[in-house]
């Protein structure tokens, strides 16, 4: 049995994504075993991937390079790992990496094509092309290390009965976040014909959701009322999930629910489109030349209008949807 240590430690989203690269690659490579190093509260992510032991960690447990070399001796003495994996290439993990080379380990890092991604968000540039999507990216990791690994990029439906619409309005970054008002108009329209499920973190989010589930009727909302394994769960059991480019696209995937996705300032070109979902069911202005200006969508407005996101019509969307 080949042991691979793996890590990355953010954001929600990107170790989302690690998940079912994980599970195709055990699957074609039965004899391997990966541990899964990251935040604590990620665990849930994993928790049905055979051959996959998550290790849960503090990172304020282990700061600077001393907390990093003690982080890096416990692991080697709780796990013998063969090879390491590094799925983040952050300065945390660049130390990780020269320490597990003195020790005489391999290590393999993820290639993040920053150089294309920067030329992509260029707003001068208009020949945008679909770069490598990150799931591809993770898979090449193991690849590089000898391994062979196919990826389906298929959804795999959890739940046999489906019903229902989920809806996550909410995204960390203005450029990637659907007008509030906006929203509210959307969750209005389809709760007249399906039952609406909000779902967010945090107390404002919260706030606002139980506003909206109090104004608009065939809506309730799940914010800071589930735990992520009780809400992976419940996004299995959905007919849909609406989502922003946000960590809610990547729990669909995890549980193989179609997704329509909604991008303002960034765009499925950078590669971040769930595992396995439709690029028929991504909802964006397309010929507005200055879209993607971001990776994260992380940036002010270079027009000051966002109307990667303003143009997006409320009515076209249901009318997708339903």
């Amino acid at each position: 049995m080949t042991r691979i240590l793996a890590y990355r430690f953010s954001a929600f989203g990107d170790v989302a994504m690690t998940a079912p690269v994980f599970r195709e690659f055990l699957e074609q490579n039965p004899d391997v075993e990966i541990i899964m190093v990251s935040r604590s509260n990620f665990e849930d992510l994993f928790a049905d991937i055979p051959n996959v032991i998550f290790k849960g960690i503090n990172l304020d447990d282990y700061k600077g390079f001393f907390g990093l070399r003690r982080l890096s001796n416990e692991l080697v003495k709780e796990f013998n790992p063969d090879l390491i994996a590094n799925l983040h290439d952050v300065i945390r993990t660049k130390i990780l990496d020269k320490i597990y080379r003195r020790k005489g380990l391999k290590v393999f890092k993820i290639d993040k094509g920053k150089e294309e991604k920067e030329r992509l968000t260029d707003i001068w540039n208009l020949d945008k092309v679909q770069l490598k999507k990150t799931v591809e990216r993770y898979a090449d990791v193991f690849r590089e290390m000898g391994f062979k690994v196919e990826l389906s990029h298929q959804l795999r439906p959890k739940s046999g009965e489906k019903s229902g619409i989920g809806f996550a309005p909410f995204a960390q970054h203005t450029g990637k976040m659907y007008p509030l008002e906006k929203s509210y108009e959307l969750a209005r329209g389809l709760a007249k014909k399906y039952p609406v499920y909000f779902f967010g973190g945090g107390k404002k989010e919260t706030e606002t959701l139980e506003k909206w589930e109090s104004e608009i009727p065939n809506t309730k909302s799940l914010s800071g009322k589930l735990s992520l394994s009780e809400e992976l769960q419940k996004i299995s059991e959905l007919e849909l999930m609406i989502s922003m480019d946000s960590a809610n696209m990547h729990l669909a995937s995890l549980v193989g629910t179609r997704c329509i996705s909604i991008w303002g300032s960034t765009h499925p070109y950078a590669g971040f489109l769930g595992f396995g979902q439709s690029e028929e069911d991504v909802i964006q202005v397309k010929d507005l030349t200055c879209r993607p200006c971001s990776v994260f969508g992380d940036k002010e407005c270079y027009r000051g209008d966002w109307a990667c996101l303003e143009e997006l019509s409320v009515q076209k969307i249901i009318e997708k949807i339903l």
